[in-house]
C-alpha cells in the first residue's frame, strides 16, 4: 500500500511542475545537497523498495525554493522521472519508493540512482546521487532429498537438498530454512514471501545444503524446504520430504516348531511382519528373514519368510531372526535375541508286550505295555484285538483303555463261542510310530481257551420254594383236581393264567455249572409286557441268598413274559433263565337292564365295560361278543359290538319270539383274542333274563 501512495505522488508531483525545471547549473552561488544518505543502507542488496533519504542543503543563507528527486533505471522507462518537494537550507529526510515497472504489479530487480538536488528562486545547484540495489526476485524451489524411505530409530536422518533451479536472484542464495512437523507440513517461515536471518536454518550460501535431523520419535515427519536469497526473499512454495521413522524390530513367529513329536522330517518356517517400514523383499540389502537349524549354517530369505527341513530323530533346535525396511534387526544381539524353538522327531516304533499271564480271578482282562526310549508312549490311543485261533480274519478290536503307556481291554467272553482265540495288542509313541504284538514279555503267544470263565446258570419258576398246585382234569361236566408240591425251580409250568388284578410269586436259583450254588451275585427280573401295555419292560433287581435262591413278587398287570438275568462277573459267565408266560385275563364287566322282559315289549339293554389298566385301547374301541346259553346247550354269540376308548360298550336286545315266554336265558359279555391287547381272552359274569 505504501508502495502505490508513493508511485502516486510521484506521478502527481511530475504533473503539476514545468517541464523546464530541470537540472542543469552549474553556478557556484547556487544551493547545493550535500551528505546525501540512503538511511539503513549498506552497500548491499535489499528486496527493499522504499527508501529513506536524508540530506543537508547549503548554504544556509540562501534562498531555498524547493528540492528536486530523479530516480534513474532501466526499469523506469515510462514512469515520470521527476519531482520536486518545498525544501529550505538544513537538514531533510524524504521516503522514496522505486514505483512497479510498466505491466508489473511490483518494482522490477536491478540497480537503481537516485538524484537529489536544491533550488533557488533563480537557479538550482548541482545533483548529488547514491545508488540503490534492489532484488525482490524469488528462488526456485529447493527438493528435499533422504537417503531412505525408512530409518532405524537411533539413527539421525541427513536431510539434503538438492539446489533451486533456473535463473538465481542477483543477491545470490543466502541458504535454506527448514521445517519439521509430525504428520503434516509446516512452512518453514511466518512472513508471505520472506524468510529472517533467524528463520534461514542453513545460512553459509547455497552450497549449505545438508543438515542433520536428530534422533526421531517414531512415526512419519514431513519436512519442508525453501530456498532463501540473501536479500530474505524464499521460494514461492516449499518442497517436502516423508521422514519416516520405524523404531520398533520386527515381530517373528515359528511354524512348525513345539507342537510334540514327529515320526517324519519336519519343514519349519520363520515369518516377519512389521508393522511400519515393512519386510516386503527388496533387494539383498533390503528387509530378510533367516532361520538356523542345530546352530549350522542359517538359511537367508529375502522378504518376510524362510524355511529350512528339520531331519533325523532327535530334539532339534531352531533360531530365527529377521531385518525390516528400516533395518531395525530382530535376532542380532543380547538386547534382541533370536526366537528360539524345539523341534522333536522319533522315527522309530516303540516296543510293546502283553505284560502278565491270565488272571485266574480277573480272566478276561488283557494288559499290554509299551515303551520307547525317546519320544515315550503316547498318551492315549491303541488297542487290543481278539480273533479265533489260526483264522485270517481281522483282529476285532476290543474296548480298550489307554494311560501313560499301559493298556487294558476286557474281553467279554460271554459273546463268544467256545473255542481258543489269540489276541494282538497294538500301541503307539508319541511321535505316533505304531508298533503290535501278539506275544508277552517273556515271548509267549497270548492264546485263551473260552470259556474262561467258570459257567453259570438260572433256574426260575412259578411260586415260592415250593410250588403247590392243583393238576385239573375236566370230564363232561365235572373236573377232578389232584394236589402237587414242587420244588425244584426248573419242573415247575413255564405257562399261568391267573385273573385280572392279581400278582403272583416267582422264584428261582442261580449255580454254578457243577450245581454249586451262587451266593450274593445279582440277578435281574425282566417282564416283557405284551403289545398294547402302556410300559415295555419292567427290571427288578435281586440278590441271591447264601443258597443262591431269589424271590420276587410280580405285580399286577397286562399278561407278559418273565425271565432271570445274570450278568456274569470275572469269574462266573453270565447266564439267563429259561422265559416264563404269564397270562393275565381280561376283566369284562356286564349287566343287563332287566331281569324280565316282555316278548314284543321294550328290548332289555346289556352294558359293560373292559378294564384296561397299564392298556390302551384304540380310537375305533375293541370288539366284545355278547354270548347266550340255555340250560346244556353251549355258549353262543349272537351279537358283536365295539366299545369306546374309555372300554365301554351298550346294546339294546327285544324278545320277539313267543317261545321265549318263561324261558330263562344266560347271557354274557366276552372278550377274544386280539392282536395289540396285552390281556387273555375271557368272560364276563354270566347274567340271567327270562322271559315273559
Amino acid at each position: 500500500m505504501r508502495a502505490r501512495t508513493a508511485i502516486a505522488a510521484l506521478a502527481v508531483l511530475a504533473a503539476v511542475l514545468p517541464a523546464s525545471a530541470a537540472v542543469g547549473t552549474n553556478d557556484r552561488y547556487a544551493p547545493r545537497v550535500t551528505d546525501l544518505q540512503v538511511v539503513g543502507d549498506d552497500g548491499t542488496w535489499t528486496a527493499e523498495t522504499s527508501f529513506q533519504l536524508r540530506w543537508t542543503v547549503r548554504p544556509e543563507g540562501n534562498d531555498v525554493t524547493g528540492v528536486g528527486i530523479r530516480l534513474r533505471g532501466a526499469a523506469l522507462e515510462g514512469v515520470p522521472p521527476y519531482v520536486e518537494i518545498p525544501g529550505e537550507a538544513g537538514a531533510m529526510t524524504r521516503e522514496v519508493e522505486i514505483p512497479a515497472a510498466p505491466g508489473e504489479d511490483r518494482p522490477a530487480t536491478g540497480t537503481y540512482t537516485v538524484e537529489v538536488w536544491a533550488k533557488s528562486k533563480y537557479e538550482e545547484g548541482p545533483p548529488q546521487r547514491a545508488t540503490l540495489l534492489v532484488d525482490n526476485q524469488r528462488p526456485g524451489p529447493a527438493t528435499p532429498q533422504l537417503d531412505a524411505a525408512w530409518f532405524r530409530g537411533d539413527v539421525a536422518p541427513v536431510l539434503r537438498i538438492a539446489h533451486p533451479a533456473g535463473p538465481l536472484p542477483v543477491s545470490g542464495i543466502r541458504g535454506y530454512a527448514v521445517s519439521l512437523r509430525r504428520d503434516s507440513a509446516a512452512p518453514p517461515c511466518a512472513g508471505p514471501d520472506r524468510c529472517n536471518d533467524q528463520e534461514t536454518d542453513l545460512a553459509a550460501g547455497i552450497d549449505d545444503d545438508e543438515v542433520s535431523l536428530g534422533l526421531l520419535p517414531e512415526g512419519i515427519h514431513v519436512a519442508s524446504v525453501v530456498a532463501v536469497s540473501k536479500t530474505g526473499m524464499r521460494s514461492a512454495a516449499a518442497e517436502t520430504a516423508f521422514v519416516r521413522i520405524d523404531a520398533t524390530r520386527p515381530e517373528l513367529s515359528l511354524d512348525g516348531v513345539g507342537v510334540g513329536w514327529s515320526n517324519r522330517p519336519v519343514r519349519v518356517v520363520a515369518r516377519a511382519a512389521d508393522a511400519l517400514s515393512g519386510v516386503a523383499a527388496s533387494g539383498p540389502t533390503g528387509p530378510r528373514t533367516v532361520i538356523a537349524v542345530d546352530g549350522g549354517a542359517p538359511t537367508i530369505a529375502q522378504g518376510d519368510e524362510a524355511a529350512a527341513i528339520v531331519k533325523g530323530s532327535g530334539v532339534h533346535g531352531v533360531a530365527a531372526g529377521a531385518r525390516d525396511a528400516a533395518g531395525n534387526v530382530r535376532g542380532g544381539d543380547s538386547a534382541s535375541p533370536p526366537l528360539t524353538g524345539l523341534v522333536r522327531i522319533d522315527e522309530e516304533p516303540p516296543s510293546i508286550a502283553f505284560s502278565r499271564a491270565a488272571d485266574p480271578t480277573d480272566p478276561e482282562l488283557l494288559e499290554a505295555v509299551v515303551t520307547d526310549p525317546l519320544s515315550g508312549p503316547a498318551p492315549a490311543g491303541g488297542s487290543i484285538g481278539v480273533r479265533p485261533l489260526g483264522s485270517d480274519q481281522a483282529f476285532q478290536s476290543l474296548p480298550t483303555k489307554s494311560a501313560e503307556g499301559r493298556l487294558s481291554a476286557r474281553w467279554n467272553s460271554d459273546s463268544y463261542p467256545h473255542g481258543s482265540y489269540e489276541f494282538r495288542a497294538t500301541g503307539y509313541d508319541a511321535a505316533g510310530n505304531p508298533a503290535g504284538s501278539t506275544r508277552r514279555v517273556n515271548g509267549t503267544p497270548v492264546v485263551l481257551v473260552n470259556p474262561v470263565k467258570v459257567p453259570s446258570a438260572l433256574r426260575l419258576g412259578f411260586g415260592g420254594r415250593r410250588l403247590v398246585w392243583h393238576r385239573c382234569v375236566r370230564s363232561g361236566e365235572s373236573r377232578r383236581c389232584r394236589r402237587e408240591v414242587v420244588e425244584s425251580f426248573g419242573r415247575r409250568p413255564a405257562t399261568r393264567v391267573v385273573p385280572y388284578g392279581r400278582g403272583i410269586q416267582v422264584g428261582g436259583q442261580a449255580v454254578s455249572a457243577a450245581g454249586a450254588p451262587l451266593a450274593a451275585v445279582s440277578v435281574e427280573l425282566v417282564e416283557s409286557f405284551g403289545a398294547g401295555a402302556t410300559a415295555t419292560t419292567r427290571t427288578t433287581r435281586l440278590q441271591t441268598a447264601a443258597d443262591g435262591t431269589f424271590f420276587a413278587r410280580l405285580a399286577p398287570g397286562p399278561s407278559r413274559q418273565v425271565e432271570a438275568r445274570f450278568g456274569g462277573s470275572g469269574q462266573l459267565t453270565r447266564s439267563a433263565s429259561r422265559a416264563l408266560r404269564l397270562g393275565v385275563q381280561t376283566s369284562v364287566r356286564f349287566r343287563a337292564s332287566s331281569a324280565q322282559v316282555a316278548v314284543g315289549g321294550r328290548p332289555v339293554v346289556f352294558s359293560g365295560r373292559v378294564l384296561r389298566a397299564e392298556a390302551t385301547i384304540p380310537e375305533y374301541g375293541r370288539p366284545i361278543q355278547l354270548q347266550f346259553r340255555l340250560p346244556g346247550s353251549p355258549w353262543t354269540e349272537f351279537r358283536t359290538v365295539q366299545t369306546d376308548q374309555l372300554g365301554r360298550f351298550r346294546y339294546p336286545y327285544s324278545f320277539s319270539d313267543d317261545d321265549s315266554r318263561g324261558v330263562r336265558f344266560l347271557f354274557r359279555a366276552y372278550a377274544p383274542p386280539q392282536p395289540g391287547w396285552p390281556y387273555e381272552p375271557a368272560a364276563s359274569r354270566p347274567v340271567a333274563v327270562t322271559g315273559r
